[in-house]
């Protein structure tokens, strides 16, 4: 690798890391320390192929890693692990909505990999519906479905929350 393409990859590293660290944690509903494995296996693979990937995008080829790891994990161990954090990352302490947001990912991690994968890059990441089909490799169908049906599932656990506690 050259210099130029050192300094470019270091100036990724810099810019994106913690983005692809708040995505691990999400979609792979584990441990920070499980989350973090993943991101750095997808940054070797994003470093190992730095000269061919750096003109694309580098961030979504690293982002699609992390989601497909995450699911492959989950899918050989059978058992989703809790996320073991007092809140999310990049979120502020003294946010007022801090039962919902927790509510929200109790919701979340109640949900099947794949599903779950398609509700944080759609609505935490802000991804479109055919950037999360292309990171997932699916159809955009599939994805419009996943996430409603994603999205129904939680409304319908909330609803029944909010019921029970009346």
């Amino acid at each position: 690798m050259t210099d130029d393409d050192e300094a470019a990859f270091d100036d990724f590293l810099a810019a994106r890391s913690t983005s692809l660290l708040r995505t691990a944690i999400l979609v792979c509903g584990a441990t920070p320390h499980d989350a973090e494995d993943l991101v750095q296996h997808a940054l070797e693979k994003v470093y190992r192929n730095w000269p061919r990937i750096r003109r694309d995008n580098p961030e979504a080829y690293a982002r699609k890693i992390v989601v497909n790891a995450a699911i492959s994990r989950a899918r050989r161990r059978k058992v989703i692990k809790e996320i073991m954090f007092a809140r999310p990352p990049d979120t502020a302490a003294d946010s007022p909505d801090l039962d919902l947001r927790d509510a929200l990912i109790r919701e979340l991690r109640r949900l099947p990999p794949r599903m779950r994968a398609v509700l944080v890059l759609r609505y935490w990441e802000d991804q479109s519906e055919q950037s999360t089909a292309a990171l997932l490799g699916c159809s955009v169908g599939t994805v419009k479905s996943q996430a409603a049906r994603g999205l129904a599932r939680i409304r319908e656990h909330m609803d029944m929350a909010e019921e029970v506690s009346r």
